[in-house]
């Protein structure tokens, strides 16, 4: 396991703990970006983990509970292993206002419990809300039911847009903050960041690479299987666009990620890779408490684990950053999210 020097651990928000400045993604542990064998998806946790990763974020509709279940056989076959879990819950039925109530949280978080095998569990966040469950008083008190009964330690929220990170921070029991923040969707950098730092909301970053193109690896011509959200939501088709290549346009998007790689060989430490760069440059920004890339395999969850060991990128690698932003996408998707 890395030197707690060399992989950071941060406070995570309201919750009491610490986390790695990196941690896992476990979305495509359980499906939308094509098959992964369980043998697989196993080593993946265990590279991690041995790489000083903290931190496992799923959901309960990821795989219709296939990656929570991985994570809890994971965590049986672990004992001590010092992993907090962060699940998800809300999207087992349709996102309307009405089905946000402690019915339904009850019975979520018992199957959370049970697939993860946590009699209670670290850390749930409502999975991307409609807009008006955030303003629901009734909402957060059933959270906070949920804390007192013991099912749950902490809540959170993961959000499509930053207004609705804002009104989620002016909760007094929310722990923690999901948001999709990269090199290609800076809008969290206006306001979010800094309420969150002011008020102890812990933030995690989602989506650091723009669903692989920041990696510098996807060209005009690369092609997704049909079961790959990047092929089959890349307009929005199945749920929000903004989850996809982080709603930017997929040909803009590859053209933005030939100057980022540039900027990496020019302005980061030799080596460096654009994946790790795009996460390196995530978790040192003010604010942030872990950035959660996914990996589908040992080499891919090692290489995001070293990210949180580079040293800090600097002022002219940022301001390459913001020029490529602001240049490409700015126009287009600043005010959309």
């Amino acid at each position: 396991m890395l030197d707690d020097a060399l992989l950071p651990s941060r406070p995570l928000g309201r919750t009491g703990r610490t986390v790695s400045a990196v941690g896992l993604g476990t979305w495509q542990l359980g499906g939308d970006w094509g098959e992964v064998p369980e043998a697989d998806a196993l080593a993946v946790l265990d590279a991690s983990a041995a790489a000083g990763v903290t931190l496992f974020d799923t959901a309960d509709v990821y795989g219709d509970g296939r990656s929570e279940r991985l994570i809890g056989g994971w965590l049986a076959a672990n004992p001590g292993a010092g992993v907090t879990v962060a699940t998800k819950m809300g999207r087992r039925l349709d996102q309307v206002p009405s089905n946000y109530v402690l019915a339904n949280f009850r019975a979520w978080t018992d199957r959370s419990r049970a697939n993860l095998g946590q009699d209670t569990l670290d850390l749930v966040q409502l999975h991307c809300p409609p807009t008006a469950v955030f303003e629901d008083d009734a909402v957060f008190d059933a959270l906070d039911t949920l804390v007192q009964e013991g099912a749950i330690a902490a809540y959170g929220v993961s959000v499509e847009e930053a207004q609705q990170a804002l009104t989620a921070i002016a909760r007094p029991g929310t722990a923690s903050v999901q948001i999709i923040l990269n090199a290609f969707r800076l809008k969290p950098l206006d306001a979010v960041l800094p309420a969150a730092a002011e008020a102890g909301v812990g933030i995690l970053a989602r989506v650091p690479l723009a669903s692989g193109l920041l990696s510098g690896k996807y060209d005009e011509t690369t092609e997704f299987g049909a079961d790959d959200h990047r092929n089959y939501n890349r307009h929005g088709e199945a749920f929000d666009q903004g989850e996809t290549f982080s709603g930017v346009d997929y040909a803009d998007g590859v053209a933005a990620a030939r100057r980022f790689s540039a900027l990496v060989a020019a302005e980061a430490p030799e080596g460096t890779t654009p994946a790790q760069a795009a996460i390196a440059w995530v978790a040192q920004l003010p604010g942030v408490t872990a950035v959660i890339p996914g990996a589908r395999s040992v080499a891919q969850a090692q290489s995001n684990a070293s990210a949180g060991a580079l040293p800090p990128l600097g002022s002219a690698f940022d301001a390459g950053v913001h020029a490529i932003y602001d240049e490409a996408f700015r126009a287009a998707i600043h005010d959309r999210w």
